[in-house]
């Protein structure tokens, strides 16, 4: 459901997108998990499938959505269209977005080249992504830190003749696993002189340069995600030429702002469409079944669950359609309490409709036959990754306070200007 009239591309994109995702996308998720094999197996395979649905994705058009109109690049759209798109891909969490070149960290590198990259950066780096020739994967959170807070990040990146020497290990570094993982954006300390703020860069680093060694894959409650994985990574004396710098010394929390934004809201659009295909198997699965002489459907705890959750799901689908409005109207930086409330809210509330649907299912709910008790994994761990639930809510109450202050200044303020006119 969309509160804003959709364009006739749009809802043409948006049937589209639909018809392959369930026609072809979910289909193709067990011939997906079977050809990735077992073992080392995993981080050595791209399943066949996959390459061929990205050629069928590109000749229907569904290619890119993600960047926006502001970008050359892009497939034209706001980021409220794209909300109601990026929904429909969340359907097969780990078909469709890849399929449609528009998965993570590939779409927030992609919008870090498309927005801050040097021409050279761009020619070497932001056109392979865009083609689907390779992925990428951006290197920020550290096991020896509490990496919420940026500022603790403590790998160095050190300025040597005509270029940088990088040092310091990383953890959780989704998509370093990929066999075609052939980019990390490294997030480090350049000047530990300079301001708060001031002191982080972020550099381009190939994945095959010397001193890069991928540690081991981490497992998301015993899931690898595999061949993406999320992963701990060394940078030991890591040379990269000066030109690998984005931006500019100093300016790695002005990056990673551009970035996180949109992602934040990326992450909880595809959260929705898993949500939506909870709720679809509950129904199905409650109607197919008999217990104590009726149809699960009919024990009024069942749609106590199914009523909850639709509830549940178009409140949160306000939240972020709102933030995706709002980023187009009035930018990021300007939306960034919206774009909080929907990361804490999307989660949570994806969560609880999960474990109603999981609940629904008894034993089943929780194997392989069904994708919830991976879906759930995933999204448990959404309520920690790009900040979790406590750094935001700290950030909305902040923003709260601050606004009703302002409105009690002006309030006051108008107040004190009509007694002096008396």
């Amino acid at each position: 459901m969309s509160l804003v009239q959709l364009s006739p591309r749009v809802e043409e994109l948006k049937q589209l997108l639909t018809d392959f995702v369930y026609n072809e996308c979910i289909p193709a998720e067990s011939e997906y998990r079977k050809a990735l094999g077992e073992g080392a197996q995993r981080w050595q395979t791209v399943p066949p499938v996959m390459e061929r649905l990205k050629k069928r994705a590109r000749a229907l058009g569904l290619w890119n959505l993600f960047l926006t109109k502001e970008y050359k690049e892009g497939a034209g759209l706001t980021n409220y269209e794209y909300a109601v798109l990026c929904e429909i891909m969340g359907h097969s969490p780990n078909i469709a977005p890849e399929a449609c070149n528009c998965s993570a960290p590939d779409t927030g590198n992609m919008e870090v080249f498309a927005k801050y990259g040097s021409a050279a950066q761009k020619k070497r780096w932001l056109e392979p992504l865009l083609n689907g020739e390779i992925r990428s994967a951006f290197a920020m959170t550290e096991p020896a830190v509490a990496s919420s807070d940026a500022t603790n990040i403590c790998t160095r990146i050190e300025r040597q003749s005509k270029g940088y020497i990088v040092n310091g290990r990383k953890w959780w570094i989704s998509g370093a696993g990929h066999p075609k993982c052939a980019v990390f954006l490294a997030m480090g300390k350049t000047d530990l002189g300079a301001s708060k703020y001031g002191q982080q860069s972020i550099v381009v680093v190939p994945a095959n340069a010397p001193g890069v060694t991928v540690v081991r894959p981490l497992t998301v409650f015993g899931y690898d995600d595999a061949p993406h994985g999320h992963c701990e990574v060394v940078f030991s004396n890591v040379w990269v030429p000066a030109e690998n710098l984005i931006l500019g010394e100093g300016r790695g929390f002005e990056v990673i702002q551009g970035r996180l934004g949109p992602g934040r809201i990326h992450h909880c659009m595809r959260s929705l469409g898993m949500a939506e295909r909870a709720v679809e198997l509950m129904v199905d699965r409650v109607q197919s079944r008999v217990t104590f002489g009726r149809k699960i459907a009919e024990h009024g705890v069942i749609l106590d669950y199914i009523a909850k959750s639709r509830m549940e799901l178009e409140s949160a689908r306000m939240l972020v359609l709102r933030a995706a409005d709002m980023i187009d109207k009035v930018g990021a930086k300007s939306a960034k309490k919206e774009i909080a409330m929907a990361k804490v809210v999307v989660p949570s509330a994806v969560l609880t409709i999960l474990d109603r649907a999981i609940q629904t299912f008894g034993a089943g709910g929780v194997g392989q036959d069904t994708p919830l008790a991976e879906f759930w994994a995933g999204m448990r761990t959404l309520r920690i990754a790009d900040g979790p639930d406590e750094v935001h809510t700290r950030q909305i109450a902040q923003l709260e306070i601050k606004e009703q202050n302002a409105k009690l200044a002006a309030r006051k303020h108008k107040v004190a200007a009509s007694h002096a006119k008396l």
